[in-house]
Order: C-alpha cells, then sequence, then structure tokens
C-alpha cells in the first residue's frame, strides 16, 4: 500500500524538522520545503505526490495564504486538503484561510497528538473523496435521461454506493458525488443514528466511530431507520432532496465554514457541500431534509 504523502512547508527548520519526524513515526511519508517558493515548486512539478499540505501561515518569500491560493487555482490540486498552522487565531485571520480553501488549522503551539489528529482527519477526507470518485468512474450507467428517481439507504456503505450512482445523473458527476455523499452520510449518522457533533468528535478521537455505528445499525429501534433520496429533474434544474428520520438539527450554523470549528476534525461537510457541489443548498422543516440544486441552464 503506498504510502500517505505529507508536503511540510516551515521556513524555520526545527520546526520543520520536527514536524517531519512525528509524521514520519506514525507511518506517513514527508517531503519537506524551507520557503513557500520551494515549495510551490515541488507542488508544481510533481501535483499527484501530495496527498496533504501543512503549510506555515507565515513566511517571508511566498506566505500560507499565497501557496494556498495558488494550490486552489489547479483543477488537479483543488481538492487535496490543506493544513494551515498559524499563531494568528483572531476570526478574521481564521475566515481568510477558509475562504481560500484552507478547512483545517492549527494553533501554534500544538502537541504531537494533535498534529496527528488533524492530519489523520484531512487525509482520510481526501482518501473518501478520491474512492467515491474512482467509484463514480467505475458507474458503466448514465442517467442523464433520468427524470425522477427515489432511492432509500440505510448504512454509510449504501449511502456512499448510491452517492456514486446519482452523481451520474448530473453534468459533472465529479463535482457533485463528495455533496451527495456528505449530506447522506449525514442523514445516516447524524439524522437516523442520532449520533450528535460532540458524540462524533469523542468517538473519532478514541478511533471507534465506525464501530459504535455499526452497532447502532444493529439496534432494534435505530437500525431500522431508513434515509431516503430523491431525484427530480427539469428543463432548468436538476434537484436532489435527502430526508431522513431523524430529529432534525440547528442546520443554519453548518452553511458556512466556522472559524470556531476550523480546529476540529469534523464538521465542513455541509459547508463544502454547498461551496463545490452544489448551486443552492436549504434545509427545511425541522432539519432532517434538505435540497440540493444543479442549475441546468
Amino acid at each position: 500500500m503506498t504510502q500517505t504523502c505529507v508536503l511540510v512547508v516551515d521556513d524555520e527548520p526545527i520546526g520543520r524538522e520536527t514536524l517531519a519526524e512525528n509524521l514520519t513515526e506514525d507511518g506517513y511519508a514527508v517531503v519537506e520545503a524551507e520557503s513557500g517558493e520551494a515549495a510551490w515548486r515541488l507542488i508544481d512539478a510533481t501535483p499527484e505526490r501530495f496527498d496533504a499540505i501543512l503549510l506555515d501561515r507565515m513566511m517571508p518569500d511566498m506566505d500560507g495564504i499565497e501557496i494556498l491560493r495558488r494550490v486552489k487555482m489547479r483543477p488537479d490540486m483543488m481538492h487535496v486538503p490543506v493544513i494551515m498552522q498559524t499563531g494568528m487565531t483572531a476570526d478574521s485571520d481564521v475566515l481568510e484561510g477558509l475562504r481560500a480553501g484552507a478547512y483545517y488549522y492549527l494553533t501554534k503551539p500544538f502537541s504531537a497528538d494533535t498534529l496527528l489528529a488533524i492530519v489523520s482527519a484531512a487525509t482520510r477526507d481526501y482518501r473518501g473523496h478520491r474512492e467515491l470518485e474512482a467509484e463514480v468512474q467505475r458507474q458503466s450507467s448514465t442517467l442523464s435521461c433520468l427524470q425522477q428517481a427515489r432511492f432509500l439507504f440505510r448504512s454509510p456503505d449504501e449511502a456512499r454506493n448510491l452517492a456514486a450512482l446519482a452523481a451520474k445523473a448530473a453534468p459533472d458527476p465529479g463535482r457533485v458525488v463528495l455533496g451527495l455523499s456528505e449530506l447522506m452520510l449525514n442523514a445516516v449518522e447524524h439524522g437516523n443514528l442520532g449520533i450528535g457533533y460532540a458524540e462524533k468528535t469523542r468517538l473519532i478521537d478514541a478511533g471507534c466511530l465506525h464501530d459504535e455505528i455499526a452497532r447502532l445499525l444493529l439496534s432494534s429501534e435505530l437500525g431500522l431507520r431508513q434515509a431516503e433520496l430523491l431525484i427530480e429533474r427539469t428543463p432548468d434544474e436538476l434537484v436532489f432532496i435527502i430526508r431522513d428520520q431523524g430529529q432534525g438539527f440547528d442546520w443554519q450554523a453548518y452553511l458556512e465554514m466556522s472559524p470556531e470549528r476550523a480546529f476540529d476534525t469534523h464538521g465542513r461537510g455541509i459547508a463544502m457541500s454547498r461551496m463545490i457541489s452544489f448551486d443552492s443548498l436549504e434545509y427545511l422543516g425541522r432539519g432532517n431534509e434538505v435540497k440540493a440544486v444543479i442549475r441546468l441552464s
């Protein structure tokens, strides 16, 4: 199995070496860059090499924000996670990075455990996205002629597989599949199984989220719940409606990237779906139903 490769960019030798050592000990392949210019040369030469970029915000020649913007402008790099390490924690500074595409943050000083938790979350999310894109490519069917459809799903695996299939109804399946998958996984995990934000954080930190989901899926009450995906095509729009049997949630706080959640290991899916995958996204009722729209004309 190929090692996950992280590009570490920091102009301070001791800090860079410490980061590289911690990551190497945890099984990552590490490439080091001592400046923004050096990092960009590496990225530009071999963009497919990196699974994550760990980037210092403040550097003398080319700062982290400039590198981040360049990375996100490349179609072949736009989904590679950029982790910003910074001492600048004011909301305005964090928002600048979030809006430029840095969805993961580390506040200096940070422990090795915190470093590894954030890098693990970022690379896990990226690996999941690549697997979804590969599944879309494997799906031989095309749903471009589909007018209406209704699907039921119960588990995370069913959600991912169905997202890859349903994305084929869109003009750009690769763009849509990430958002569909995130919304459908939310319907299972947070909606039907009732795993709250704080509880998910605890389960991820303990390394037992998948075990807890498997346990809940076997329960006589929650395990019987199903989520629903509706697809409808009009001349102007492709509409996806995802509905679960949960109690709903306070969705307003999750539509935008939040400085408060930038340092968490999860909680980005809805905002990323809204920004990347769909032209509009709105929650209905108590929050157990979401409508995502792609404009066709």
